[in-house]
């Protein structure tokens, strides 16, 4: 993508569209919390994507066990942006199949409108909408009818300078129609439109601009795609976003939160000149919030920006910046669903060996239900080698709670490295957790979530919840 002189949009992500030799291998490595939203079950992992296939060609590299073991590991987005409607429904039929076989969701990346990226780093897609059209027609017929998460048109919301009054009412119209075109082929595709991030356009705007684009026939939106910004920021953004489109009689709608880069500092939008950053919060659709469907990579960690290096390219050494430091993947046990209606897939694994981590152990909750007025909070802890994650419950007593603070100690040696659906004070020792805007409130009796994932062991002892 181009520069922009404000600096707050996003960085280009154009991925390999077509990949041979697909495996049905897949994994699942989720943070812990709640399973909520409208989505559940594992999502896929690529067996042949650029960061799987490079560390099979480089095992002896010194960056590759970080590497296989934090990024090639996750499940991430494939991205579908060459022009190719002669063969897009065989590709994308190929992928579903395999991610079916696996008894796992895959994630889909459309970057194809017209105009796209208006003419920056990452230009190019359909060359008028027409073609789109007969392009997303021949896509949405590979998409089978189970499960998929399709991030629809990076940018093509949030980015509209390039575009004349008339050529922004076709580009809203033709993703409206992609939009019911993908749904109508498959009833169970869940797709999102682009919000753009909690730093570009206000809620407002955004929710006009969704609105236009059709988002009352999608699942929702997704946001920070390509950026950096704390998933906290985007979980507060998107809450307000969903507020706008409340009040414009469109309910329902949900978000999902692009994680994959956003674990590290600020600054300097593009990471192919930023050691700062970190991979984020692992994919997951466990996300414990009501309005989030998941925590997705969907911009792959190590695919360069377009700023140093090609837009879309695989650069190890962008891969292992973000991967150096950060904890390891936490693993989890297969979801609690009916048993496969199919055999399992007769395909060997991806020749890369698996993480060397071994399981996480879960503790229970560690304290109860409040008996009087004021609030409990108990925390539910998901530990690995080097790392954990928490989430925890505050429930009220036998009055309502306008804003509650949950204190929580952590072990010697701990730090919290990240924080979703609360404010922190603190990384280590005694740390404090407080409510954000949209969950201080809970009624008499009822609970509400927060988690945390940090380095080191997890809090073992209680934590305590005052109301405010």
């Amino acid at each position: 993508m181009a520069i922009l002189s404000h600096r707050r949009r996003r960085s280009a992500a154009l991925s390999a569209a077509a990949v041979a030799g697909l495996t049905a291998a897949g994994v699942c490595l989720a943070v812990g919390g709640a399973s909520a939203g409208t989505v559940s079950g594992s999502l896929y992992r690529d067996p042949s994507s650029a960061v799987v296939r490079w560390v099979a060609a480089n095992s002896g590299d010194s960056r590759a066990a970080v590497i296989r073991d934090k990024i090639a590991s996750q499940p991430q987005a494939r991205w579908y942006a060459n022009f190719n409607p002669s063969t897009i429904q065989s590709e994308v039929s190929g992928f579903i199949g395999a991610a079916n076989a696996a008894q796992q969701i895959p994630v889909l990346s459309v970057y194809e409108i017209t105009n796209r990226d208006c003419g920056g780093a990452s230009a190019g897609g359909a060359p008028d909408l027409n073609q789109y059209q007969t392009w997303v027609s021949n896509f949405a017929r590979g998409l089978g009818n189970q499960t998929v998460l399709i991030i629809l048109e990076t940018d093509s919301l949030a980015l509209q300078t390039c575009l004349s009054g008339a050529e922004l009412n076709a580009r809203n119209q033709a993703i409206s129609t992609a939009t019911r075109t993908i749904k109508s082929a498959n009833p169970n595709a869940k797709v999102y439109l682009d919000g753009g991030h909690s730093t570009w356009n206000s809620p407002n705007e955004t929710a006009n601009r969704l609105r236009n684009a059709g988002v009352q026939y999608a699942d929702g939106f997704f946001t920070n795609v390509s950026n950096f910004n704390p998933t906290s920021a985007e979980a507060n953004f998107g809450r307000a976003v969903i507020s706008a489109l409340n009040g414009m009689g469109i309910s329902g709608k949900r978000q999902v939160i692009d994680t994959s880069r956003n674990g590290g500092a600020s600054g300097d939008w593009c990471a192919d000149d930023n050691t700062d950053r970190r991979i984020g919060t692992y994919p997951t659709t466990n996300t414990g919030d009501g309005n989030i469907d998941g925590y997705l990579w969907v911009k792959p960690p190590g695919e360069a920006d377009g700023c140093r290096y090609t837009a879309g390219s695989f650069q190890p050494d962008l891969a292992f910046s973000l991967a150096n430091g950060a904890p390891n993947p936490p693993t989890t046990a297969p979801p609690t669903t009916a048993a496969p209606t199919t055999a399992p897939p007769t395909t060997a694994p991806p020749t890369t060996a698996p993480p060397t981590t071994a399981p996480p152990t879960t503790t229970p909750p560690t304290t109860g239900p409040p008996t009087g007025s004021g609030c409990s909070a108990s925390v539910s802890l998901n530990q690995w080698p080097g790392g954990f994650t928490a989430s925890v419950t505050v429930t009220a007593g036998s009055a309502d709670l306008n804003g509650w603070t949950v204190t929580i100690t952590l072990p010697g040696g701990a730090a919290v490295t990240g924080v979703w659906s609360a404010q922190a004070s603190g990384t280590s020792g005694t740390v404090r957790f407080a409510n954000v805007n949209y969950n201080g409130h809970v009624g008499a009796g009822q609970s509400t979530n927060f988690g945390f994932q940090g380095t080191g062991t997890g809090p073992g002892g209680t934590a305590t919840c005052a109301a405010n």
